[in-house]
């Protein structure tokens, strides 16, 4: 191999430090240095090199159906989630979704030779793969376990720091009984349609988060409790099964008269606008996720803001869901609102305004959550909004302060 040959990884390796430095993801110096120092692309060897330092998902596998079940995350969220997570030198640190074996590397970097780490995963092929590149790639240490994640690794617990690479619909109690007290799990949690990575410190009895960004992962195989209803052959909802939401009355639903609610806050092409639906989330009871294939956009049956990804509101046989029009006047800007359908769609389009407007107030806003154990009584949980599951109870209340970067 040529010196051009090795030089190149290097060089792409040391863009993409800088880019995730210079932009404000990475801010602490160990974790930079990680990422100038595993080769991500021994960790994908059937991708270009070019492709596998640039920032985005690479999937590695997927379903017979096309779908992704073990993928490389996009290097920002690896960032966010390790700067989330501080782990330090000689922490124990278990890692659940394995994936390609790069964050593993990472993590390595981070604990050092007197720490350690161990990560599973429930697909023995992706298992197999991520222990043939660590060891190629210089980390015959790190432990790579067969297993369902869920149930952790109770044989090297307790853990300093938990990290889950794939999207969680709970917490399961192995999770929590192998975390060390003042530990930290750091993982991308779903309620109600939405998913945020979150950073959670055992403290006592209860996880508090300490920090919560937006992200996208796949979800975890084990099953959940989130339900699908198909209002058309092309639209549904998800929603959690503790919701008051009885399918029958909304079969049909947008086939209703429709009514709109624009609430006067704009927004460019750019900003986000996340922010409302983890309002929503901590409110509305029925907030659930819309998703409108391209046909249902085309011929006008549902026009949500984000297609696949959208919030909504649902309440006995009506719905409204999140929406925006484009301000044609000025330019690249847009109007938030909500598109209703069903004898309440007026009340519930009016709702949605409402959290927009109280979100425009504060768009840096964020929530605050607190996780119980199933079954720890009303009296003994903070004021907020309760989300029941099957293993945890969660409390959400708004923040009244701005929300901050993500840190140890």
């Amino acid at each position: 191999m040529n010196h051009t040959s090795h030089a190149q990884p290097e060089a792409l390796r040391t863009q993409l430090a800088d880019k995730l430095r210079d932009d404000g993801t990475i801010r602490t110096a160990r974790i930079e240095q990680a990422f100038r120092t595993v080769p991500r692309h021994l960790f994908l060897p059937d991708i270009p090199i070019a492709d596998a330092y640039a920032d985005q998902v690479v999937v590695t596998k997927r379903d017979d159906h096309g779908a992704a079940l073990v993928s490389a995350s996009q290097p920002t969220v690896i960032a966010i989630m390790l700067e989330q997570l501080d782990a330090r030198p000689s922490h124990r640190v278990l890692e659940i979704g394995a994936g390609t074996g790069y964050n593993a590397a990472l993590l390595y970097e981070l604990v050092g030779p007197h720490g350690q780490v161990t990560t599973i995963d429930i697909d023995p092929e992706a298992a197999q793969q991520a222990r043939t590149r660590l060891e190629a790639a210089g980390y015959p240490d790190v432990h790579v376990r067969t297993g369902d994640g869920a149930l952790g690794d109770a044989t090297r617990a307790p853990y300093d720091r938990i990290i889950v690479t794939a999207g969680a619909w709970d917490l399961p109690p192995a999770w929590w009984n192998q975390l060390a007290d003042d530990g930290r799990l750091v993982v991308p949690l779903r309620w109600r349609g939405l998913t945020r990575t979150i950073a959670l410190d055992h403290t006592g009895d209860r996880l508090v988060s300490r920090s919560m960004t937006m992200c996208g992962f796949i979800p975890m195989r084990t099953g959940d409790g989130e339900c699908t209803l198909h209002l058309h052959d092309d639209v549904t909802i998800h929603y959690d099964e503790d919701q008051p939401i009885d399918p029958e009355p909304l079969r049909g639903v947008l086939d209703q008269s429709r009514s709109e609610t624009w609430s006067g806050i704009t927004v460019g092409g750019n900003e986000p606008f996340d922010g409302v639906w983890l309002r929503l989330s901590t409110t509305e009871p029925g907030t659930c996720r819309f998703a409108a294939q391209r046909s249902a956009v085309d011929s006008g049956l549902a026009t949500p803001a984000i297609p696949g990804l959208n919030p909504a509101v649902v309440e006995k046989y009506s719905l409204a869901y999140f929406a925006y029009r484009r301000l044609t006047s000025n330019g690249d800007r847009y109007e938030l609102g909500a598109i209703g359908h069903g004898p309440e769609a007026d009340k519930l389009a009016d709702r949605i305004a409402e959290h927009i407007y109280e979100w425009d107030q504060n768009r840096a806003a964020t929530a605050r959550l607190d996780v119980y154990p199933a079954g720890t009584p009303d009296d003994q949980l903070p004021p907020g909004y309760t989300i029941d599951k099957r293993h945890t109870r969660l409390t959400l209340v708004m923040e009244t302060t701005p929300a901050v970067k993500p840190g140890p």
